[in-house]
């Protein structure tokens, strides 16, 4: 007769160090597994450790032949405490020694349950074939992310998951079925020495960091002619004690930043273009303030100036109210913009461009030639599928931006597609050197569970696809300027497609955040499979 023994969850748990680490983890940006996808309600590693734990290890209190008192009870609770609290932050997962550790107490407690000796605790191959053989089975049907898969395969136990989303399948499947396949794999890139130590998933990691540093010179080479250096003039420079050192010098843009415009219902102006413009301050720091100043010319004409210092910013020509024409003062109500974005003649208009400086962002005038660049693109590509209108979330769609293509510009249309093309490229360059490097041509593709040089371009092209998807998330026509950071705010910053006035528009080939070396290597899924599964073991 089996006899239910009560679980360490069921009794207690640290909770304080298991809060603690699991917010903790919200601040790791370089190789932890949640930057390999945006995913939503991402469950903390830590807190699936440790409740995985748990949920295995009995209670001193199920063991009263061993614990006949109170007081050894909580002196052994205490030891189980220390586990899940020395192996909950998010450096443990790095260590062998304590991983092993957790693996044993979880290895212990099955094994009394059965009446039988513990595997040995030194012999870590012994206690992994243990759990493989008599550890449950941890199931998820709603893996999402794959947080729990994951910890439980690091913990020693054989895991399933499930979703129906194909998004979380492809994230959870990048987490923790592609790695184990080509554990200690050397790298294949004809550049690198094959010779040395590549363990766990590093050797993969390192050729996705290869290839996609060739997607990167390649994009660059085909398109960079539209994402062209910005000088700094004279003219700029008036007035401005900042520009000074820049003066005559060709600085990386980061970011273009537009707003949106519409004919002013006013009849005095005969159907000029105003600008919709949330707000116009660039940078709200301290000591680097700097904000756009419009600057009215008549005749229904106007230009934007970069403000920089001491001085208070003019008001934003849209709220929540609706808008106001930046040239008469006359209300724009919502009707009218919508009406407006609905029959196509919603534009836009560049109000200043992000520079990389000397240790600092640069905020410069709009140059006319590069809006003219920018509309210079031609995409040969894009999507007409309907967005569905969603009250309260997806407002895009209320305002004429009513296809998936509508909410790029021409020039990120551009990018994307050239990055996109690019992985099918990078997948057979890995598929050659991976045949030349000896794998098995014949083997199954990935799908099918094969392990051989198909399969290792699959992996390698399916990372790669990610980044793309992860560059299209901070290029788009709703990626906003965080003034208060100096950064891109995220297409979904929030589960939501709402309608963005003022624009910013990443350059992919610059060395700052939106930039596609920046998602390959500070928040990729390289760094993430070569810090994250560097020593992890499939049983």
């Amino acid at each position: 007769m089996t006899v239910h023994r009560k679980k360490l969850i069921e009794v207690s748990l640290p909770l304080k160090a298991i809060n603690a680490a699991s917010a903790r983890e919200k601040s790791i940006r370089h190789g932890h597994p949640s930057t390999l996808h945006l995913w939503w309600a991402r469950r903390p590693l830590a807190a699936c450790r440790a409740v995985l734990f748990a949920q295995l290890v009995d209670d001193p209190s199920a063991w009263p032949e061993e614990f006949p008192t109170e007081e050894s009870q909580g002196r052994e609770r205490k030891r189980l405490h220390g586990i899940i609290e020395e192996m909950v932050p998010w450096k443990a997962t790095h260590d062998e020694r304590i991983i092993a550790r957790a693996r044993c107490e979880i290895a212990r407690s099955i094994a009394r349950g059965r009446g039988e000796p513990p595997p040995d605790e030194d012999d870590a191959a012994a206690v992994l074939a243990y759990l493989a053989r008599h550890a449950p089975p941890v199931c998820d049907p709603f893996c999402g992310g794959g947080s729990i898969p994951l910890e439980a395969q690091r913990l020693g136990l054989r895991a399933h998951g499930s979703d129906l989303n194909p998004v979380a399948v492809l994230v959870s499947k990048a987490t923790c079925e592609i790695p184990p396949k080509f554990p200690g794999r050397a790298p294949v890139h004809p550049d690198v020495d094959g010779t040395g130590g590549w363990r766990g998933a590093t050797g993969l990691a390192e050729d996705i960091r290869r290839y996609g540093k060739w997607m990167r010179d390649e994009a660059e080479s085909r398109i960079g002619h539209l994402y062209p250096k910005v000088r700094v003039t004279e003219a700029m420079a008036a007035g401005r004690k900042d520009l000074r050192p820049y003066i005559g010098k060709d600085l990386t843009v980061i970011a273009w930043l537009w707003t949106r415009t519409v004919a002013s219902p006013d009849p005095m102006i005969r159907g000029a273009h105003v600008p919709l413009v949330r707000s116009f301050v660039l940078s709200s720091k301290k000591d680097r303030r700097a904000w756009v100043e419009p600057i009215l010319q008549g005749a229904g004409r106007y230009r934007f100036k970069v403000r920089v210092g001491s001085g208070t910013p003019p008001l934003g020509t849209v709220a929540r109210q609706g808008g106001r024409c930046l040239l008469t003062g006359s209300p724009m109500p919502f009707t009218h913009i919508r009406a407006e974005g609905k029959k196509g003649r919603m534009g836009a208009r560049l109000m200043a461009v992000v520079a990389l400086g000397t240790r600092a962002r640069v905020y410069l005038d709009p140059p006319e030639d590069m809006e003219a660049l920018a509309g210079s693109a031609e995409p040969d590509w894009r999507s007409s599928e309907s967005i569905s209108h969603w009250p309260g979330r997806t407002n895009v769609v209320e305002y004429g931006l009513t296809t998936w293509g509508d909410l790029f510009t021409d020039r990120q249309l551009v990018a994307l597609t050239t990055f996109s093309d690019l992985v099918e490229e990078a997948r057979k360059k890995v598929l050659a050197d991976a045949m030349a490097a000896g794998m098995d041509p014949e083997a199954p593709r990935i799908a099918d569970g094969g392990d051989g040089a198909e399969a290792y371009a699959d992996a390698v092209a399916t990372y790669l696809g990610l980044c793309v998807s992860k560059l299209s998330n901070v290029s788009s026509s709703i990626t906003s300027w965080m003034n208060d950071r100096g950064a891109f705010r995220e297409t979904f910053a929030r589960q939501a497609l709402p309608m963005v006035w003022d624009y910013a528009e990443s350059n992919p080939f610059s060395d700052s955040g939106g930039c596609f070396d920046m998602i390959l290597e500070t928040k990729s899924t390289a760094s993430s499979l070569a810090t994250g599964w560097q020593r992890f073991k499939r049983p």
